[in-house]
Formats: structure tokens, sequence, C-alpha cells
């Protein structure tokens, strides 16, 4: 795409997002019915099937930037990418039509499991440029490799609590003494329009929305790197800032819709999930490039993963906390959120 102009990259690029935002909400749609005909339950289907078909642009990207050699793009938007896919739950709580946070609407207590795992999991990353090079299992970093096996482990302990009558029973219990009663549904809502649809046809749709996600974020990579060469901005904070808003439109839009049917945990489950999905990415990205993707994380990229690690952990408080009331329209946790964001922002000014 290096031959097309500036503005001609900037319609492409534009219009890639906005297949990813409409496909997003075929993925939301879809997964509710998916969620509710396999019983999943909210959360371990937001981690699954939401996180995983979330993370397609970022799949994508880093296929793309890996064989392409754009690394500090790949790393960038990876570990940038965490920080901006927890902040859309600032978004959601602001659009939630609720007095009430989001981190106390959620009737179910998984997302505080998956924010966990997202923490180790970055963490993980974070340590992987510190081991020297000759640690490598041939192209492979030994970090990227536990990163996955972490991951593989988090959806057993997921999939276990959900059969666990300990689990069952403190749920319950804690459930009867939330601050906000269950939320239902927002009136006006539209109705799912796959609900009275054959499972075949709702794997087809979702499988059609997921490979339209996968192909605009190829579009995404490519015309995104360009423009970044076109603007004179770094690769790792465009990929942390302007390309990571972009790769988090199926959140914003599958989450919206989710809270709006008052399926808290879904959404939550979709962010926490994608953001350890995308983790897993360091492995692929190895493969590719034929080195260590970690290896050539800097400070930069290193910065953003420990911003990624104190917004989740904030959220992490509030779901255990459950502050009663909004101030200004969002809960404390998002403020915090929000605040934390900024000024991470303004440290990786100063760090590039």
């Amino acid at each position: 795409m290096e031959s097309l102009n500036t503005t001609a990259l900037t319609a492409v690029f534009v219009a890639g997002a906005a297949a990813t935002w409409i496909a997003g909400i075929f993925l939301s749609d879809t997964t509710d019915v998916v969620d509710d005909r396999f019983n999943l339950g909210e959360a371990l289907g937001g981690l699954i099937l939401l996180g995983i078909a979330g993370t397609l642009p970022e799949i994508a990207i880093t296929v793309s930037a890996a064989i392409q050699g754009h690394l500090g793009l790949a790393t960038g938007n990876l570990l940038g990418g965490i920080a901006m896919q927890t902040l859309v739950l600032v978004l959601l709580d602001a659009t939630s039509r609720s007095k009430t946070p989001l981190s106390t609407l959620s009737t179910v207590l998984e997302p505080i499991i998956e924010a966990i795992f997202v923490i180790i999991l970055v963490t993980m990353a974070l340590l992987g440029p510190l081991l020297p090079a000759s640690v490598a299992i041939g192209s492979v970093s030994p970090i990227s490799i536990l990163i996955v096996v972490t991951w593989f482990f988090g959806l057993l302990v997921l999939n276990r609590l959900r059969s666990s009558e300990r689990w069952t029973a403190v749920s319950a219990q804690v459930e009867a003494q939330m601050v906000a009663p269950s939320p239902g549904p927002v009136e006006g809502v539209r109705p799912n329009r796959f609900e009275g649809a054959k499972t075949s046809t709702v794997l087809l749709v979702f499988g059609a929305a997921s490979l339209v996600t996968l192909v605009s974020g190829v579009i995404l990579e490519q015309s995104g790197n360009a423009l970044a060469d076109d603007w004179g901005i770094n690769g790792v904070i465009f990929g942390a800032t302007v390309l990571a808003v972009v790769t988090a439109l199926p959140e914003i839009s599958t989450g919206i819709r989710a809270v709006r049917l008052g399926q808290v945990g879904l959404a939550m489950g979709d962010i926490f999930g994608g953001n350890q999905v995308q983790m897993t990415l360091f492995l692929v990205a190895d493969l590719l490039a034929g080195k260590p993707v970690l290896q050539s994380v800097n400070a930069s990229s290193s910065w953003l993963g420990g911003v990624g690690v104190v917004v989740t952990a904030l959220f992490a408080g509030g779901l255990v906390l459950r502050p009663p009331k909004k101030f200004v329209g969002v809960g404390p946790d998002s403020w915090l959120v929000l605040l934390m964001y900024v000024i991470g922002l303004a440290g990786l000014l100063k760090i590039s």
C-alpha cells in the first residue's frame, strides 16, 4: 500500500475500521445465542468466543507485522492494546444508562479470575525481554510458550469453577449481597436477530463475521504502517494509540450491545478474554519472525504493558469492592483507570 497517497491510505484505514465495527455487532449477537445453546455462561462465553474473535484484528496485525519485520508495530499493538481495550470498560460504564458502576452491575464473579490471569500473562510478557537470547528454544522464547500454557490453564480453571459446588455456593452468597440487582435488558434495544435462527446458521454468521474481522485486521496493519511512515509517527506509539483504538472496535460494539442486554459478565469476559488471547500471540510472532519477538520489546512497549497491568488491577478491585454509585457519569474505578491511562500516555511521550 506504500504506493497510495495519504488520502487514499486514510480512506482504506477508515473502511477497515468500519468493517471491523459492523462485524463486531454480528459477533455479539451470534455469541449471545451460542452461549445459551451450548450453556457456556456469560463470562466463559465472552472469554472464549468473543475473546478470540475480538482479537482477530490483533492476530492479523501480528502475523502481517512479524512476516514483514515490523516488530515495533507488533509489540506496541500487543502490549499497548491491553490498556486501550481495558479502557473500553470505561466507555461501557459511561454508556450503561445506569446510576450504578459497571463493575457493580456484574452478577458473575468469573471476571475477577479473568482479570487476575490478564495481570499474570502481561507480567510474564514484561519479564521476557530480560532473558538472554541464548535461552531461546529455536526461534521461540520460553516465556512465549509459558504464556500459552498459562492461558490454557486459566481456561481449565474457569471451566472447573463453573462445576464447582464451593464456587457456586460462594457466587450465590455474594450475589445475594450485591449492591445492585442483576440488570435487565434496556428498553428499546432491538431483539437479537438470530434468536430464532438455526444453530448452523448462527455458527455460519459467526464464522463470516470473524473472517471479515480478520481481513480487516490485515488491511488495518498494512494501511496503518504506511500512514505511520507518512505521518512520521513511531511504530510503537502508533500501534499503541491509533491502531489500538481501531482494533478495539469489536470490543466496543459487542460490549455496548452486551451491556444493554444486561449481560455485563459477557462484556467483561470479552475484554479480559481478548487481552489474554492477545498475549498468546507472542508465540505466533516468534514463529513467523524466526526469532523471539519479546527480545525486541523496548522501553515504550514495556511502559505500556505496565500501564495495562495497573488498569486491569483497578477494575479487578472494582469488581471486589463494588462501588455503590457513579460520580459524574462513571464509577470511581473507571475514573482511576482513565487517570492512570492519561498518566501512562504522558509518560510514553517522555520515554519515546
